[in-house]
């Protein structure tokens, strides 16, 4: 499985962005999606994750009521909306695609060891 992410750039603090991510190839494989982020000099975190099948979600506590996970089977797309954003948001953010874990439940799906597929990442850049 492919990953292709994009939609970052340069925004302003308040405004919405949506980051797409395509998956390719062996599609069927990807059974949880997830976005991730990495902000300069800190460790990657989970952000969101979305059960392909049920299409249920999983949101970290720190975006919860901000971001929005969803997704489209017929155009293998998962979207991560960001709503209100901050400056905090500053950071590379990367889909990712399990492929041995079919279905997650809470802090199941922010393990990163669980995913065995990522993107190249996509840089969100907020100013204040």
């Amino acid at each position: 499985v492919q990953l292709q992410a994009s939609g970052g750039g340069l925004v302003q603090a308040g405004g919405p962005l949506r980051l797409s991510c395509v998956a390719s190839g062996r599609t069927s494989t990807r059974n949880v999606m997830g976005w991730f982020r990495q902000a300069p000099g800190k460790e990657r975190e989970f952000v969101a994750a979305i059960n392909w099948g049920s299409m249920s979600t999983y949101y970290a506590d720190s975006v919860q009521g901000r971001f929005t996970i969803s997704g489209d089977n017929d155009k293998n797309t998962v979207y991560l909306e960001i709503h209100s954003l901050k400056p905090e948001d500053t950071a590379v953010y990367y889909c990712a695609a399990t492929a041995g874990l079919v279905h997650c439940l809470a802090m199941e799906c922010a393990r990163a060891a669980w995913y065995d597929y990522w993107g190249q990442g996509t840089q969100v850049t907020v100013s204040s």
